[in-house]
């Protein structure tokens, strides 16, 4: 019995930007890019998702033209002759213009399109799009989260940001789902989330989830970002075990690996 079918996707992250919580500077020269993202390739990427604005809590934000000249001479690169789905990571509309002309085959926005003139555009196009749930702001959103329940917030504004898509004429088998592990949640918050992911199945979607390297991984062991490889595996295997379909990361050959045996799992077989 094959268990390619059950094989969770591994998105890889690259982050072209100079303050990312965890890689920031390491690869926002075009050449560091390509090379990062040709290792990620090797090593199982089935995406790679290029952001040119830090998200972090606190970070600055950034302008368009900005954001445009970080990311766009990277993804025309890797479009053009990489031959793997780049995702672009961004919020405004005026980004994900430039990059779905180039060739981006997924809009992986926090802010679920709601910036002016996003949903019509990805509309016209046939790009498949992850929308996240965010609570507040990134430069504020972790001051003081509160929920009544997280999870049933989660999915009503997950809910209602589909129901945008679908009215705008965005088929539901382009969609993608993430909870927003970190954004405007508390380390209680996070876990709620996790533990209650099957929840999130009721709205019929397939789940994007990123958890690699965050803070509330620290916060439970300790660790300092570079140092979380071991609690980022395991927050990825839960999560693919509780049917995550594409996992976002920053270390692509271990995550591999770790699907792989979740895949086999799910199986019960392997062959």
């Amino acid at each position: 019995m094959s268990n390619q079918h059950l094989l969770p996707q591994v998105m890889g992250i690259l982050n072209v930007t100079p303050d990312s919580f965890s890689d920031g500077g390491r690869f926002d020269r075009v050449d560091h890019a390509l090379r990062q993202a040709q290792q990620m390739i090797a090593d199982g990427a089935h995406y790679i998702d290029v952001g040119g604005e830090s998200t972090r809590p606190g970070a600055e934000a950034v302008g368009v033209q900005a954001e445009l000249d970080r990311v766009m001479p990277v993804i025309e690169r890797l479009t053009q002759e990489f031959g793997i789905p780049v995702s672009l990571d961004t919020c405004k509309t005026a980004v994900m213009a430039e990059g779905l002309k180039a060739g981006v085959r997924m809009i992986n926005d926090i802010r679920a399109l709601r910036d002016e003139g996003a949903v019509e555009l990805l509309a016209q196009s046939d790009a498949e799009i992850c929308l996240m749930h965010m609570q507040g702001e990134p430069r504020t959103m972790q001051e003081e989260p509160r929920y009544d329940d997280v999870v049933l917030e989660v999915k009503q504004f997950l809910q209602a940001r589909v129901a945008r898509c679908e009215a705008a004429g965005i088929a539901r088998d382009r969609i993608f789902l993430d909870p927003g592990f970190g954004f405007g949640k508390s380390v209680r918050h996070n876990y709620q989330l996790l533990h209650r992911l099957q929840a999130l199945h009721e709205l019929q979607l397939p789940l994007l989830i990123g958890m690699s390297r965050k803070s509330m991984l620290g916060k439970v062991t300790d660790r300092e970002v570079t140092d979380r490889l071991p609690a980022s595996i395991a927050a990825a295997t839960i999560a693919a075990m509780k049917g995550a379909r594409i996992i976002r990361v920053h270390d692509v050959r271990e995550t591999v690996d770790a699907m792989k045996i979740v895949a086999a799992t799910l199986a019960g077989d392997f062959s």
